[in-house]
Protein backbone atom coordinates (compact mmCIF):
# COMPACT_ATOMS: atom_id res chain seq x y z
CA UNK A 1 0.00 0.00 0.00
CA UNK A 2 1.05 3.51 -1.28
CA UNK A 3 1.97 5.82 2.08
CA UNK A 4 1.16 9.14 1.50
CA UNK A 5 3.43 11.78 1.24
CA UNK A 6 4.60 13.56 4.69
CA UNK A 7 3.07 16.83 4.88
CA UNK A 8 4.79 19.87 6.77
CA UNK A 9 3.34 19.80 10.29
CA UNK A 10 2.91 23.12 11.19
CA UNK A 11 5.64 23.03 13.93
CA UNK A 12 7.97 22.41 10.71
CA UNK A 13 6.45 25.08 8.99
CA UNK A 14 6.95 27.19 12.34
CA UNK A 15 10.55 26.35 11.87
CA UNK A 16 11.19 26.79 8.17
CA UNK A 17 8.63 29.93 8.08
CA UNK A 18 10.84 31.89 10.24
CA UNK A 19 13.84 31.07 7.76
CA UNK A 20 11.99 32.41 5.04
CA UNK A 21 11.22 35.35 6.71
CA UNK A 22 14.97 35.89 8.38
CA UNK A 23 16.17 35.20 4.53
CA UNK A 24 13.75 37.68 3.01
CA UNK A 25 14.47 40.32 6.14
CA UNK A 26 18.74 39.56 5.40
CA UNK A 27 18.02 39.88 1.66
CA UNK A 28 16.39 43.11 2.08
CA UNK A 29 19.38 44.09 4.50
CA UNK A 30 21.69 43.05 1.37
CA UNK A 31 19.78 44.42 -1.47
CA UNK A 32 21.85 47.43 -2.07
CA UNK A 33 25.09 45.12 -2.28
CA UNK A 34 23.56 43.47 -5.29
CA UNK A 35 23.84 44.68 -9.31
CA UNK A 36 20.57 45.99 -9.96
CA UNK A 37 20.37 44.03 -13.16
CA UNK A 38 20.54 40.49 -13.65
CA UNK A 39 24.35 38.96 -14.98
CA UNK A 40 22.96 35.68 -16.59
CA UNK A 41 22.79 34.76 -20.15
CA UNK A 42 19.89 33.17 -21.33
CA UNK A 43 19.97 29.38 -20.21
CA UNK A 44 22.03 30.01 -17.23
CA UNK A 45 19.23 29.38 -14.69
CA UNK A 46 18.13 26.11 -16.69
CA UNK A 47 21.46 24.60 -16.61
CA UNK A 48 21.74 24.79 -13.15
CA UNK A 49 18.59 23.20 -12.27
CA UNK A 50 18.05 19.19 -12.40
CA UNK A 51 17.00 17.39 -15.67
CA UNK A 52 14.33 15.41 -13.95
CA UNK A 53 11.81 16.03 -11.01
CA UNK A 54 13.97 14.64 -7.91
CA UNK A 55 12.00 11.15 -6.47
CA UNK A 56 12.22 11.67 -3.10
CA UNK A 57 11.54 14.86 -0.64
CA UNK A 58 14.43 16.74 0.03
CA UNK A 59 15.52 19.01 3.67
CA UNK A 60 14.23 22.35 3.41
CA UNK A 61 17.86 23.46 3.94
CA UNK A 62 18.87 22.34 0.63
CA UNK A 63 15.57 24.84 -1.33
CA UNK A 64 17.36 27.76 0.50
CA UNK A 65 20.57 26.60 -0.42
CA UNK A 66 19.80 26.40 -4.33
CA UNK A 67 17.44 29.77 -3.64
CA UNK A 68 20.57 31.56 -3.32
CA UNK A 69 23.10 29.33 -5.44
CA UNK A 70 19.79 29.28 -8.57
CA UNK A 71 17.58 31.67 -8.25
CA UNK A 72 19.08 34.60 -7.08
CA UNK A 73 22.03 35.31 -9.90
CA UNK A 74 19.03 35.25 -12.31
CA UNK A 75 17.06 38.19 -10.32
CA UNK A 76 16.88 41.85 -11.41
CA UNK A 77 16.04 43.78 -7.87
CA UNK A 78 13.25 46.00 -8.48
CA UNK A 79 12.98 46.99 -4.80
CA UNK A 80 16.76 47.78 -5.07
CA UNK A 81 17.44 51.81 -4.22
CA UNK A 82 19.31 51.91 -7.63
CA UNK A 83 16.35 50.75 -9.58
CA UNK A 84 14.90 53.54 -11.96
CA UNK A 85 13.70 51.51 -15.09
CA UNK A 86 9.60 51.02 -16.10
CA UNK A 87 7.70 52.17 -13.39
CA UNK A 88 8.24 50.84 -9.61
CA UNK A 89 7.34 48.00 -8.47
CA UNK A 90 6.92 48.71 -4.94
CA UNK A 91 6.63 46.27 -1.82
CA UNK A 92 6.67 46.41 1.78
CA UNK A 93 6.90 44.03 4.75
CA UNK A 94 2.80 44.63 5.77
CA UNK A 95 2.40 43.79 2.30
CA UNK A 96 4.24 40.24 2.10
CA UNK A 97 2.93 39.60 5.58
CA UNK A 98 -0.51 40.30 4.01
CA UNK A 99 0.03 38.02 1.13
CA UNK A 100 1.44 35.48 3.48
CA UNK A 101 -1.74 35.30 5.78
CA UNK A 102 -3.74 35.29 2.12
CA UNK A 103 -1.52 32.47 1.11
CA UNK A 104 -2.02 30.24 4.61
CA UNK A 105 -5.68 30.89 4.53
CA UNK A 106 -5.98 29.42 0.99
CA UNK A 107 -9.35 31.42 0.30
CA UNK A 108 -10.53 30.86 -3.21
CA UNK A 109 -12.98 34.18 -2.54
CA UNK A 110 -15.12 33.61 -6.08
CA UNK A 111 -18.73 34.06 -4.31
CA UNK A 112 -19.78 35.90 -1.26
CA UNK A 113 -20.53 32.37 0.00
CA UNK A 114 -17.24 31.09 -0.39
CA UNK A 115 -15.49 33.28 2.22
CA UNK A 116 -17.90 36.59 3.11
CA UNK A 117 -14.67 37.93 4.77
CA UNK A 118 -12.96 37.89 1.37
CA UNK A 119 -16.06 40.02 -0.27
CA UNK A 120 -16.86 42.51 1.99
CA UNK A 121 -13.29 43.28 3.06
CA UNK A 122 -12.85 43.98 -0.42
CA UNK A 123 -15.88 46.37 -0.65
CA UNK A 124 -14.64 48.13 2.13
CA UNK A 125 -10.92 48.55 1.65
CA UNK A 126 -12.16 49.75 -2.30
CA UNK A 127 -14.60 52.47 -0.54
CA UNK A 128 -11.33 53.45 1.43
CA UNK A 129 -8.96 53.99 -1.41
CA UNK A 130 -11.90 55.38 -3.56
CA UNK A 131 -12.54 58.46 -0.75
CA UNK A 132 -8.42 58.37 -0.65
CA UNK A 133 -8.00 59.11 -4.39
CA UNK A 134 -11.25 61.54 -4.29
CA UNK A 135 -12.93 59.32 -7.19
CA UNK A 136 -16.79 60.36 -7.17
CA UNK A 137 -19.49 59.30 -5.03
CA UNK A 138 -20.68 56.76 -8.07
CA UNK A 139 -17.78 55.15 -7.80
CA UNK A 140 -18.14 53.42 -4.24
CA UNK A 141 -20.15 50.40 -3.01
CA UNK A 142 -23.01 52.44 -1.58
CA UNK A 143 -23.98 53.96 -5.08
CA UNK A 144 -24.85 52.12 -8.51
CA UNK A 145 -20.87 51.35 -8.79
CA UNK A 146 -18.41 49.97 -7.00
CA UNK A 147 -14.63 48.41 -6.90
CA UNK A 148 -12.64 45.23 -6.91
CA UNK A 149 -9.24 44.13 -7.23
CA UNK A 150 -8.26 43.50 -10.65
CA UNK A 151 -5.00 40.93 -11.21
CA UNK A 152 -3.27 44.39 -13.78
CA UNK A 153 -4.58 46.94 -15.32
CA UNK A 154 -4.38 44.99 -18.58
CA UNK A 155 -6.99 42.84 -17.30
CA UNK A 156 -8.67 46.05 -16.10
CA UNK A 157 -8.84 47.79 -19.75
CA UNK A 158 -10.42 44.48 -21.15
CA UNK A 159 -13.14 44.09 -18.94
CA UNK A 160 -13.75 47.80 -18.95
CA UNK A 161 -14.42 47.06 -22.89
CA UNK A 162 -16.46 44.14 -22.12
CA UNK A 163 -19.02 46.31 -20.40
CA UNK A 164 -18.42 48.98 -22.78
CA UNK A 165 -19.83 46.71 -25.69
CA UNK A 166 -22.35 45.28 -23.62
CA UNK A 167 -23.83 48.96 -23.02
CA UNK A 168 -23.40 50.06 -25.99
CA UNK A 169 -24.85 47.04 -28.20
CA UNK A 170 -28.20 47.12 -25.20
CA UNK A 171 -27.22 43.32 -24.11
CA UNK A 172 -26.49 41.84 -27.57
CA UNK A 173 -22.95 41.00 -27.64
CA UNK A 174 -23.31 38.50 -24.65
CA UNK A 175 -26.34 36.79 -26.86
CA UNK A 176 -24.72 37.56 -30.32
CA UNK A 177 -21.27 38.36 -29.86
CA UNK A 178 -19.65 41.80 -30.96
CA UNK A 179 -19.80 43.15 -34.73
CA UNK A 180 -16.43 44.05 -35.16
CA UNK A 181 -17.29 45.95 -38.72
CA UNK A 182 -19.23 48.90 -36.64
CA UNK A 183 -17.51 49.23 -32.88
CA UNK A 184 -14.43 51.59 -33.03
CA UNK A 185 -12.15 52.37 -29.94
CA UNK A 186 -10.61 55.41 -29.33
CA UNK A 187 -6.47 55.61 -27.93
CA UNK A 188 -3.68 58.03 -29.04
CA UNK A 189 -0.53 57.43 -29.65
CA UNK A 190 1.04 57.32 -26.03
CA UNK A 191 -2.09 54.80 -24.46
CA UNK A 192 0.02 51.62 -23.11
CA UNK A 193 -0.39 48.72 -25.59
CA UNK A 194 -2.82 46.35 -23.51
CA UNK A 195 -6.02 48.27 -24.85
CA UNK A 196 -5.02 47.50 -28.16
CA UNK A 197 -4.77 43.56 -27.05
CA UNK A 198 -7.95 44.17 -25.46
CA UNK A 199 -9.74 44.96 -28.57
CA UNK A 200 -8.06 42.19 -30.06
CA UNK A 201 -9.24 39.83 -27.54
CA UNK A 202 -12.87 41.14 -27.45
CA UNK A 203 -13.08 40.10 -30.61
CA UNK A 204 -13.00 43.66 -32.46
CA UNK A 205 -9.85 43.34 -34.27
CA UNK A 206 -7.29 46.02 -34.80
CA UNK A 207 -8.83 47.67 -37.45
CA UNK A 208 -11.78 49.11 -34.55
CA UNK A 209 -9.04 51.03 -33.06
CA UNK A 210 -9.09 54.86 -34.09
CA UNK A 211 -5.34 56.59 -32.89
CA UNK A 212 -6.30 60.20 -31.72
CA UNK A 213 -3.51 63.00 -32.40
CA UNK A 214 -1.69 64.24 -29.69
CA UNK A 215 -0.66 68.32 -28.52
CA UNK A 216 2.89 68.65 -27.73
CA UNK A 217 2.68 67.40 -24.23
CA UNK A 218 1.77 64.51 -25.79
CA UNK A 219 -1.56 64.40 -24.13
CA UNK A 220 -4.66 63.47 -26.57
CA UNK A 221 -5.81 66.29 -28.46
CA UNK A 222 -10.08 66.62 -27.72
CA UNK A 223 -10.58 68.29 -31.14
CA UNK A 224 -8.93 65.73 -32.77
CA UNK A 225 -11.30 63.01 -30.60
CA UNK A 226 -14.39 65.03 -31.20
CA UNK A 227 -13.43 65.53 -34.90
CA UNK A 228 -12.94 61.14 -35.52
CA UNK A 229 -15.95 60.85 -33.12
CA UNK A 230 -18.04 62.88 -35.82
CA UNK A 231 -16.73 60.97 -38.72
CA UNK A 232 -17.03 57.60 -37.69
CA UNK A 233 -20.86 58.01 -36.69
CA UNK A 234 -21.41 60.05 -40.09
CA UNK A 235 -19.94 56.89 -41.61
CA UNK A 236 -22.33 54.44 -39.93
CA UNK A 237 -19.96 52.83 -37.37
CA UNK A 238 -20.83 52.55 -33.19
CA UNK A 239 -17.64 54.31 -31.06
CA UNK A 240 -17.96 52.14 -28.11
CA UNK A 241 -15.11 53.28 -25.54
CA UNK A 242 -12.45 56.21 -25.52
CA UNK A 243 -9.28 55.31 -23.35
CA UNK A 244 -7.80 58.45 -21.52
CA UNK A 245 -4.66 57.87 -19.51
CA UNK A 246 -3.51 59.54 -16.94
CA UNK A 247 0.09 59.21 -16.76
CA UNK A 248 0.93 57.44 -20.10
CA UNK A 249 3.94 54.74 -19.70
CA UNK A 250 6.29 56.43 -21.64
CA UNK A 251 6.13 60.02 -19.99
CA UNK A 252 3.56 60.32 -17.59
CA UNK A 253 1.72 62.92 -19.89
CA UNK A 254 -1.77 63.40 -18.70
CA UNK A 255 -4.52 63.41 -21.18
CA UNK A 256 -7.24 66.49 -20.46
CA UNK A 257 -10.14 64.48 -18.70
CA UNK A 258 -12.22 67.76 -18.19
CA UNK A 259 -12.23 68.26 -21.69
CA UNK A 260 -12.73 64.42 -23.27
CA UNK A 261 -15.39 63.71 -20.51
CA UNK A 262 -17.99 66.46 -22.16
CA UNK A 263 -17.10 64.69 -25.60
CA UNK A 264 -17.56 61.00 -24.44
CA UNK A 265 -21.36 61.91 -22.84
CA UNK A 266 -22.61 63.87 -26.26
CA UNK A 267 -21.50 60.93 -28.24
CA UNK A 268 -22.99 57.89 -25.27
CA UNK A 269 -19.41 56.53 -25.42
CA UNK A 270 -17.71 54.83 -22.52
CA UNK A 271 -15.18 57.09 -21.10
CA UNK A 272 -12.71 54.79 -19.15
CA UNK A 273 -9.19 56.04 -17.53
CA UNK A 274 -6.09 54.06 -17.43
CA UNK A 275 -4.37 55.73 -14.82
CA UNK A 276 -2.50 52.02 -13.86
CA UNK A 277 0.97 54.39 -12.76
CA UNK A 278 -0.03 57.93 -11.64
CA UNK A 279 -3.61 57.43 -10.03
CA UNK A 280 -2.21 56.60 -6.65
CA UNK A 281 -0.41 59.50 -6.74
CA UNK A 282 -4.19 61.18 -6.09
CA UNK A 283 -3.68 60.02 -2.32
CA UNK A 284 -1.75 63.55 -2.31
CA UNK A 285 -4.56 66.28 -2.18
CA UNK A 286 -2.03 68.58 -4.19
CA UNK A 287 -1.59 66.22 -7.07
CA UNK A 288 -5.58 65.43 -7.55
CA UNK A 289 -5.69 68.61 -10.40
CA UNK A 290 -3.85 65.88 -12.59
CA UNK A 291 -7.17 64.04 -12.97
CA UNK A 292 -9.18 66.75 -13.06
CA UNK A 293 -12.84 65.90 -14.87
CA UNK A 294 -12.20 62.21 -13.10
CA UNK A 295 -16.06 62.34 -12.41
CA UNK A 296 -16.68 61.93 -16.29
CA UNK A 297 -15.32 58.15 -16.16
CA UNK A 298 -17.19 55.21 -16.48
CA UNK A 299 -14.25 53.03 -15.15
CA UNK A 300 -11.12 53.75 -13.85
CA UNK A 301 -8.36 51.68 -13.20
CA UNK A 302 -4.84 52.24 -10.98
CA UNK A 303 -2.07 49.86 -9.78
CA UNK A 304 -1.77 49.48 -5.93
CA UNK A 305 1.50 47.24 -6.74
CA UNK A 306 3.38 49.90 -8.74
CA UNK A 307 3.25 52.97 -6.47
CA UNK A 308 1.85 52.20 -3.03
CA UNK A 309 3.92 49.63 -1.63
CA UNK A 310 1.87 46.77 -1.99
CA UNK A 311 3.49 43.89 -3.93
CA UNK A 312 1.79 42.59 -7.42
CA UNK A 313 -0.59 42.29 -8.02
CA UNK A 314 -3.04 44.47 -6.90
CA UNK A 315 -5.08 46.63 -9.44
CA UNK A 316 -7.71 48.84 -8.02
CA UNK A 317 -10.32 49.23 -10.48
CA UNK A 318 -14.05 51.25 -10.04
CA UNK A 319 -17.02 51.33 -12.49
CA UNK A 320 -20.00 54.05 -11.91
CA UNK A 321 -22.72 51.64 -13.41
CA UNK A 322 -21.30 47.61 -12.22
CA UNK A 323 -24.87 46.33 -14.19
CA UNK A 324 -22.95 47.01 -17.17
CA UNK A 325 -19.98 44.79 -15.89
CA UNK A 326 -21.41 41.94 -14.54
CA UNK A 327 -24.08 42.42 -17.16
CA UNK A 328 -20.85 41.52 -19.76
CA UNK A 329 -19.45 38.90 -17.38
CA UNK A 330 -21.88 37.01 -15.37
CA UNK A 331 -22.90 33.52 -15.85
CA UNK A 332 -24.32 31.28 -13.04
CA UNK A 333 -24.17 27.62 -13.82
CA UNK A 334 -26.36 25.10 -11.03
CA UNK A 335 -22.81 24.35 -8.83
CA UNK A 336 -22.53 28.42 -8.25
CA UNK A 337 -26.22 28.61 -6.92
CA UNK A 338 -26.93 29.54 -3.35
CA UNK A 339 -29.46 31.26 -1.30
CA UNK A 340 -26.91 34.51 -0.72
CA UNK A 341 -26.72 35.16 -4.55
CA UNK A 342 -30.03 33.66 -5.58
CA UNK A 343 -31.48 36.51 -2.74
CA UNK A 344 -29.44 39.22 -4.62
CA UNK A 345 -28.05 40.59 -1.21
CA UNK A 346 -24.63 39.79 -1.71
CA UNK A 347 -21.64 41.00 -4.37
CA UNK A 348 -20.12 37.90 -6.23
CA UNK A 349 -16.53 39.13 -7.63
CA UNK A 350 -16.39 36.12 -9.69
CA UNK A 351 -18.97 38.67 -12.25
CA UNK A 352 -16.45 41.35 -12.10
CA UNK A 353 -13.34 40.10 -13.94
CA UNK A 354 -12.65 37.33 -16.51
CA UNK A 355 -11.38 34.06 -14.04
CA UNK A 356 -13.81 32.42 -11.95
CA UNK A 357 -11.04 32.08 -8.99
CA UNK A 358 -9.60 35.12 -6.96
CA UNK A 359 -7.19 35.74 -4.34
CA UNK A 360 -7.84 37.19 -1.24
CA UNK A 361 -5.84 40.28 -3.20
CA UNK A 362 -7.37 42.57 -0.33
CA UNK A 363 -5.92 41.11 2.60
CA UNK A 364 -2.35 42.82 1.77
CA UNK A 365 -3.90 46.20 0.18
CA UNK A 366 -5.49 45.54 3.98
CA UNK A 367 -2.57 45.51 5.92
CA UNK A 368 -0.55 48.09 4.17
CA UNK A 369 -3.21 50.78 4.75
CA UNK A 370 -3.38 49.94 8.27
CA UNK A 371 0.31 49.87 8.60
CA UNK A 372 1.17 53.05 7.07
CA UNK A 373 -2.16 55.18 7.42
CA UNK A 374 -3.01 57.96 4.93
CA UNK A 375 -0.27 60.15 6.39
CA UNK A 376 2.06 57.27 5.13
CA UNK A 377 0.75 56.86 2.17
CA UNK A 378 0.88 60.44 1.37
CA UNK A 379 4.70 61.04 2.73
CA UNK A 380 5.73 58.01 0.20
CA UNK A 381 3.98 59.94 -2.82
CA UNK A 382 5.46 63.36 -1.89
CA UNK A 383 9.23 62.17 -1.56
CA UNK A 384 9.82 60.53 -4.90
CA UNK A 385 7.62 63.26 -6.24
CA UNK A 386 10.35 65.97 -5.15
CA UNK A 387 13.36 63.70 -5.45
CA UNK A 388 12.11 63.32 -9.65
CA UNK A 389 11.84 67.20 -9.31
CA UNK A 390 14.80 67.95 -7.73
CA UNK A 391 16.66 65.50 -10.38
CA UNK A 392 14.70 67.60 -13.24
CA UNK A 393 16.12 70.78 -12.16
CA UNK A 394 19.65 69.85 -12.36
CA UNK A 395 19.35 68.32 -15.67
CA UNK A 396 17.37 71.50 -16.78
CA UNK A 397 20.44 73.84 -15.48
CA UNK A 398 23.09 71.16 -16.99
CA UNK A 399 24.05 72.26 -21.40
CA UNK A 400 24.46 68.18 -21.40
CA UNK A 401 20.73 67.27 -20.91
CA UNK A 402 17.53 68.22 -21.94
CA UNK A 403 14.10 67.47 -19.86
CA UNK A 404 12.21 66.17 -22.90
CA UNK A 405 8.44 66.19 -21.99
CA UNK A 406 6.13 67.39 -18.52
CA UNK A 407 7.26 65.88 -15.45
CA UNK A 408 4.61 66.15 -12.97
CA UNK A 409 5.01 63.17 -10.78
CA UNK A 410 8.26 60.91 -10.29
CA UNK A 411 9.32 60.12 -13.63
CA UNK A 412 11.77 62.66 -15.65
CA UNK A 413 13.12 61.79 -19.30
CA UNK A 414 16.51 63.18 -20.07
CA UNK A 415 17.67 63.58 -23.84
CA UNK A 416 21.38 63.73 -23.80
CA UNK A 417 23.08 66.50 -26.00
CA UNK A 418 25.91 65.41 -27.92
CA UNK A 419 28.54 67.02 -29.94
CA UNK A 420 27.94 67.80 -34.14
CA UNK A 421 29.20 64.84 -35.76
CA UNK A 422 28.27 62.39 -33.27
CA UNK A 423 25.35 59.61 -33.95
CA UNK A 424 23.04 60.76 -30.98
CA UNK A 425 20.68 57.82 -31.33
CA UNK A 426 23.63 55.40 -30.99
CA UNK A 427 25.57 57.40 -28.36
CA UNK A 428 22.07 57.60 -26.37
CA UNK A 429 21.84 54.33 -26.15
CA UNK A 430 25.43 53.46 -25.59
CA UNK A 431 25.16 55.63 -22.46
CA UNK A 432 21.63 53.59 -21.32
CA UNK A 433 24.17 50.24 -21.46
CA UNK A 434 27.38 51.77 -19.94
CA UNK A 435 24.95 52.33 -16.95
CA UNK A 436 23.35 49.08 -16.57
CA UNK A 437 26.54 47.40 -17.59
CA UNK A 438 27.62 49.13 -14.47
CA UNK A 439 25.42 47.35 -11.52
CA UNK A 440 24.91 50.37 -9.60
CA UNK A 441 21.57 51.59 -11.38
CA UNK A 442 19.14 50.30 -13.70
CA UNK A 443 17.41 52.20 -16.59
CA UNK A 444 14.82 52.26 -19.23
CA UNK A 445 14.52 54.61 -22.26
CA UNK A 446 11.55 55.44 -24.43
CA UNK A 447 10.88 57.10 -28.09
CA UNK A 448 10.06 60.64 -27.90
CA UNK A 449 9.30 62.10 -31.62
CA UNK A 450 11.22 59.65 -32.95
CA UNK A 451 14.49 60.29 -30.66
CA UNK A 452 15.36 57.44 -27.98
CA UNK A 453 15.44 59.10 -24.23
CA UNK A 454 16.22 57.98 -20.86
CA UNK A 455 13.64 57.67 -18.67
CA UNK A 456 13.79 57.37 -14.94
CA UNK A 457 11.72 56.77 -12.70
CA UNK A 458 12.28 57.10 -8.85
CA UNK A 459 9.89 54.88 -7.09
CA UNK A 460 11.77 51.79 -4.75
CA UNK A 461 10.97 52.33 -1.37
CA UNK A 462 14.62 52.14 -0.64
CA UNK A 463 15.64 55.27 -3.02
CA UNK A 464 16.92 57.98 -0.88
CA UNK A 465 18.65 61.65 -2.38
CA UNK A 466 21.74 59.84 -2.05
CA UNK A 467 20.85 57.35 -4.67
CA UNK A 468 19.36 60.08 -6.78
CA UNK A 469 22.41 61.96 -6.26
CA UNK A 470 24.49 59.24 -7.63
CA UNK A 471 22.11 58.43 -10.91
CA UNK A 472 22.74 61.86 -11.72
CA UNK A 473 26.35 61.60 -10.91
CA UNK A 474 26.75 58.50 -13.33
CA UNK A 475 25.05 60.18 -15.99
CA UNK A 476 26.99 63.20 -16.30
CA UNK A 477 29.99 61.01 -16.16
CA UNK A 478 29.13 58.71 -17.96
CA UNK A 479 27.96 61.11 -20.75
CA UNK A 480 31.12 63.02 -20.39
CA UNK A 481 33.44 59.91 -21.02
CA UNK A 482 31.05 59.03 -23.70
CA UNK A 483 31.30 62.46 -25.70
CA UNK A 484 35.44 62.89 -25.12
CA UNK A 485 35.15 58.96 -26.74
CA UNK A 486 33.39 59.80 -29.96
CA UNK A 487 34.85 63.30 -30.17
CA UNK A 488 38.24 61.28 -30.11
CA UNK A 489 37.01 58.69 -32.96
CA UNK A 490 35.42 61.73 -34.43
CA UNK A 491 39.35 63.75 -34.56
CA UNK A 492 40.77 59.98 -35.41
CA UNK A 493 38.25 59.50 -38.38
CA UNK A 494 38.59 63.44 -39.46
CA UNK A 495 42.37 62.97 -39.59
CA UNK A 496 42.33 59.85 -41.49
CA UNK A 497 39.49 61.56 -44.06
CA UNK A 498 42.45 64.62 -44.15
CA UNK A 499 45.05 62.18 -44.79
CA UNK A 500 43.12 60.45 -47.47
CA UNK A 501 42.61 63.92 -48.86
CA UNK A 502 45.80 64.68 -48.80
CA UNK A 503 47.14 62.05 -50.40
CA UNK A 504 44.51 61.73 -53.25
CA UNK A 505 45.67 65.47 -53.81
CA UNK A 506 49.41 64.84 -54.14
CA UNK A 507 48.71 61.72 -56.72
CA UNK A 508 46.02 64.43 -58.85
CA UNK A 509 49.43 67.04 -58.17
CA UNK A 510 52.04 64.50 -59.64
CA UNK A 511 49.74 62.80 -62.62
CA UNK A 512 49.30 66.92 -63.72
CA UNK A 513 53.10 67.65 -63.38
CA UNK A 514 53.70 64.07 -65.68
CA UNK A 515 51.19 64.55 -68.18
CA UNK A 516 52.84 68.44 -68.96
CA UNK A 517 56.29 66.41 -69.16
CA UNK A 518 54.82 64.17 -71.93
CA UNK A 519 54.73 61.08 -69.50
CA UNK A 520 51.75 58.68 -70.02
CA UNK A 521 50.73 56.78 -66.77
CA UNK A 522 48.78 53.31 -67.12
CA UNK A 523 46.95 51.98 -63.91
CA UNK A 524 48.97 48.90 -62.74
CA UNK A 525 45.26 47.01 -63.07
CA UNK A 526 45.78 47.67 -67.15
CA UNK A 527 48.92 46.42 -67.31
CA UNK A 528 49.29 43.18 -69.66
CA UNK A 529 50.29 39.78 -68.84
CA UNK A 530 53.81 38.77 -67.62
CA UNK A 531 54.27 36.93 -71.74
CA UNK A 532 53.08 40.18 -72.62
CA UNK A 533 54.49 42.53 -71.03
CA UNK A 534 58.31 40.37 -72.24
CA UNK A 535 56.98 40.87 -75.72
CA UNK A 536 55.86 44.55 -75.40
CA UNK A 537 59.47 45.17 -73.96
CA UNK A 538 61.34 43.20 -76.77
CA UNK A 539 59.65 45.80 -79.40
CA UNK A 540 60.80 48.60 -77.82
CA UNK A 541 64.30 47.46 -77.32
CA UNK A 542 63.98 46.57 -81.49
CA UNK A 543 62.57 50.22 -82.02
CA UNK A 544 65.35 52.01 -79.99
CA UNK A 545 67.74 49.56 -81.90
CA UNK A 546 65.97 50.66 -84.75
CA UNK A 547 66.37 54.38 -83.96
CA UNK A 548 62.91 54.93 -84.00
CA UNK A 549 60.97 57.09 -81.04
CA UNK A 550 58.36 55.26 -78.53
CA UNK A 551 56.03 58.58 -78.34
CA UNK A 552 57.04 58.65 -74.81
CA UNK A 553 58.46 56.97 -71.37
CA UNK A 554 55.60 53.91 -69.95
CA UNK A 555 55.28 53.67 -66.54
CA UNK A 556 53.00 51.41 -64.05
CA UNK A 557 51.99 52.55 -60.72
CA UNK A 558 53.11 56.31 -59.57
CA UNK A 559 55.23 58.14 -61.58
CA UNK A 560 58.36 58.53 -60.13
CA UNK A 561 59.69 61.53 -62.06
Amino acid sequence: MTEPAPHMTPEQFRRHGHEVVDWIADYWTRIGSFPVRSQVTPGDVRDALPASVPEQGEPFSAVLADLDRVVMPGITHWQHPGFFGYFPANTSGPSVLGDLVSAGLGVQGMSWVTSPAATELEQHVMDWFAELLGLPESFRSTGTGGGVVQDSSSGANLVALLAALHRASGGATVRQGVQPERATVYVSSETHSSMEKAVRIAGLGTDAVRIVEVDGDLAMNPGALAARLERDVARGHRPVLVCATVGTTSTTAVDPLAAIGPICQQYGVWLHVDAAYAGVSAVAPELRELQAGVEWADSYTTDAHKWLLTGFDATLFWVADRAALTGALAILPDYLRNAATDAGAVVDFRDWQVPLGRRFRALKLWFVVRWYGADGLRAHIRGHVALAQELAAWAAADERFDVVAPHPLSLVCLKPRWPEGVDSDVATMTLLDRLNDGGEVFLTHTTVRREPVLRVAVGSPATTRAHVERVWALLTEGHDWLAADFAAQAAEQAAARAAERELAERERAERAARAEAGIRVVPADDLPGVADTAAALDETDAADRGGAGTGGETLSGPATG
